[in-house]
């Protein structure tokens, strides 16, 4: 299985949270692989400058190699599906995650569940 962590995802894999359940954890390490977006960096990123997130983003990089993770970096072709979306969602970067996942495809791990309504390959933990 291939995978795409929503970037809360993410950052609950590196912190270790309580907030990801084991079974989650657990299809993770299975996983054939796991993506992390450019997107998420981004994402966090802002969320780092506007004081909303206590993270570094130099760290949250070097964790997708460290994790065993692969980088997936934003094409125009995920651009353009994102752009072509419904407004079921107007978050910006969940649009390129799922724009990405379809893609790809991967299956697109979240605990948003609206993404749910873009695809099935959204799946809301």
């Amino acid at each position: 299985m291939r995978l795409l962590l929503d970037t809360h995802i993410y950052l609950w894999y590196l912190a270790a949270s309580r907030k990801l359940p084991k079974s989650v954890l657990d299809r993770i390490e299975i996983a054939e692989v796991v993506y992390i977006s450019a997107a998420s960096i981004w994402e966090a990123g802002i969320k780092i400058k506007q004081g909303r997130l206590q993270a570094n983003s130099r760290d949250l990089v070097a964790g997708i190699a460290s994790s065993g993770f692969k980088e997936l970096p934003m094409t125009a072709t995920h651009s353009a599906l994102a752009a072509s979306l419904p407004e079921h969602h107007r978050d910006p970067f969940d649009r390129m995650l799922i724009a990405q996942a379809m893609s790809e495809p991967l299956k697109l791990l979240t605990s948003d569940e609206i993404l749910r309504r873009y695809s099935d390959l959204v799946e809301v933990i």
